[in-house]
């Protein structure tokens, strides 16, 4: 029963706050920037949002063969349809739930394959952590890459916070954050050590410990050379979709590779924050592009058109898929 209403308490906190951050987000725009995003709403090319929508199931179905090579060292092997559409049930479920996909498209694919749903569940495991690698190497791509943008914007608010100024102290601002930066680490390794037998430390280690097992299981996989392919491809698949979908607005078309990268970074982090990015993923979208010198009102229209055609296809796509499945498999019996 606890368990029931803890679930009930974080949906609602995540939904809620989903839900703030549209208004918000709306809320503080001007009227100039309400007539300049309507504009460029109206203006936009959707059909070049089929491409988008192309690259973004091409990817999903690169993430269920993924999921397939990590079935194989325990001698599963679902057919590719089944786990593609289990895969996009996963998605339509975590639009509403966060993390329920992960638990729903085990099941789904238990009931139609000779899978265990409970074995099913490393694999997801191994996954998320694989995945949470190739976000931290995104990020490091996209700063690297841009520092000149990335850092300049990062340093700019520390002098903010600093010293009042985003100018007056130049370069001091980064340089101290990446100082702050540092002994927060070694504080918080200290403090894992310090209280090392404490209920909440073991319960960190835990879940750190279970990141970088689901990380070495990658070692034993038969197909690991395919298992990389496939993780590379399914994030530049998602690194296209956004490249394809700046030449949708007028206004976004000479934004290249590299801001693309930055939408990538911290668009992932919108998605992650609230049920599909609710509200965190068009707020973000704009922040960022703001950094390469959108104006607000397009920004905010570009994070929303990109955010749509995800959550629109993930919709259409999930729906289809929970009804092609009994129809597909009305020759087997659901366990």
């Amino acid at each position: 029963m606890q368990k029931k209403i803890n679930s009930l308490l974080q949906y609602a906190f995540f939904l809620g706050l989903a839900i703030f951050l549209v208004w918000w987000s709306l809320s503080k725009i001007s009227d100039a920037h309400w007539e300049e995003m309507k504009t460029a709403m109206r203006e936009t090319n959707y059909w070049l949002l089929v491409p988008v929508a192309i690259a973004l199931l091409v990817s999903h179905l690169s993430r269920a063969i993924r999921w397939k090579i990590l079935m194989e060292p325990m001698g599963y092997k679902p057919s590719l349809i089944n786990t593609y559409l289990a895969v996009l049930i996963g998605y339509f479920a975590n639009q509403g739930v966060p993390r329920l996909g992960e638990v729903l498209k085990c099941t789904i694919l238990s009931r139609y394959e000779k899978v265990p749903a409970d074995k099913l569940i490393g694999t997801i495991v191994a996954e998320r952590a694989f995945d949470l690698l190739c976000l931290i190497l995104v990020f490091a791509i996209t700063f690297f890459s841009q520092i000149s943008v990335i850092g300049k914007y990062a340093g700019d608010l520390l002098n903010q916070l600093l010293y009042g100024s985003a100018e007056k102290a130049g370069n001091k601002g980064l340089y101290i954050g990446l100082g702050i930066v540092f002994i927060l680490l070694l504080l918080v390794w200290w403090l894992l050590r310090r209280y090392a037998d404490s209920g909440f430390v073991k319960k960190i280690k835990a879940v750190v410990g279970g990141i970088w097992q689901g990380i070495n299981s990658i070692r034993y996989l038969k197909h690991k050379g395919w298992f990389l392919f496939h993780s590379f491809l399914i994030w530049f698949l998602y690194l296209a979709s956004i490249r394809i979908g700046f030449y949708a607005m007028t206004a976004t078309q000479p934004y290249g590779w590299l801001p693309s990268f930055s939408v990538l970074s911290l668009g992932s982090v919108g998605m992650i924050v609230t049920p599909g990015g609710m509200g965190a993923y068009p707020i973000l979208v704009q922040e960022t592009m703001s950094l390469y010198g959108l104006s607000e009102g397009i920004g905010n229209a570009f994070g929303y058109i990109l955010w749509l055609a995800q959550f629109v296809l993930v919709l259409v796509a999930g729906a289809v898929s929970l009804m092609l499945l009994p129809v597909l498999n009305r020759k087997k019996t659901p366990k």
